[in-house]
């Protein structure tokens, strides 16, 4: 089991008025999963992610990762346990502007301490595999928006870690771009790597092999959910800058 939540909650405080942001979560990932979260706006996937992530605390609940229980880890250890253990493949890159494709793609393995010449031969494996050879050299300003998130891509996986945890990985590109990237995942799932991808498009929940859908901070069955919009007739969309 590469991660575990049990009877997840997290809980915010807005002035003094607490507000429940995930309730009762309950998710197991295996090693070589490809798990999409699904949900719309507001629905709590950030909140999620960032806990997946390691980036935030439960307020309360269980939370193994690789048979770790994070809730009694150290800052540092966590920061060693997103470093190490989790690649993280964002919307918006998250590339230094003033680094080379080459050079983004050997951060993690500065801070994990790597020798120079071993993680410049890591970094350039890394981008080989993503498609990436011919660019190394470029900064992120001669990349087109599909090329940044397949150096981001290549940074994430650099470090070999248990998950790959993408969020929104194609809402900044277009739809042949998109679908590049959705067929990197692919090929990298079929090689092994566990994929946790956060999205609100259906169409891009559609390329994992098992989604679960998150709304109101609570876990449900696509079938349920569907009942639900439905019934409200909300749909997917909207600033994902507005999610809890």
């Amino acid at each position: 089991m590469i991660l575990s939540l049990n009877e997840i909650y997290k809980n915010y405080l807005t002035g003094s008025i607490e507000v429940p942001a995930l309730k009762n979560i309950n998710l197991d990932v295996e090693e070589g999963d490809y798990l999409a979260i699904m949900g719309p706006s507001g629905s709590g996937k950030s909140t999620l992610m960032n806990i997946i992530g390691c980036l935030d605390r439960p307020t309360s609940g269980l939370y193994l990762f690789d048979g770790i229980d994070i809730s009694v880890q150290s800052d540092s250890s966590l920061s060693e346990i997103r470093n190490k253990g989790i690649g993280f493949v964002f919307q918006n890159f998250n590339l230094l502007p003033r680094q080379t494709a080459l050079e983004n793609v050997e951060l993690p393995l500065l801070y994990a301490k790597v020798k120079k010449k071993k993680r410049r031969e890591i970094a350039k494996e890394a981008l080989r595999k993503v498609g990436l050879e011919d660019r190394m050299d470029f900064l992120p300003t001669q990349l087109s928006g599909g090329q940044k998130q397949r150096v981001a891509i290549a940074r994430a996986i650099a470090n070999r870690p248990k998950i790959l945890l993408a969020d929104e990985p194609t809402g900044a590109l277009d739809s042949k771009s998109g679908d590049q990237v959705m067929e990197l995942f692919r090929t990298l799932n079929q090689e092994g790597m566990t994929i946790v991808m956060i999205t609100h498009e259906k169409a891009i929940a559609d390329c994992a092999d098992r989604t679960v859908v998150i709304y109101d901070g609570e876990l449900r069955s696509i079938d349920e959910f569907e009942r639900i919009l439905n019934s409200r007739k909300y749909g997917f969309g909207g600033n994902e800058n507005e999610e809890v």
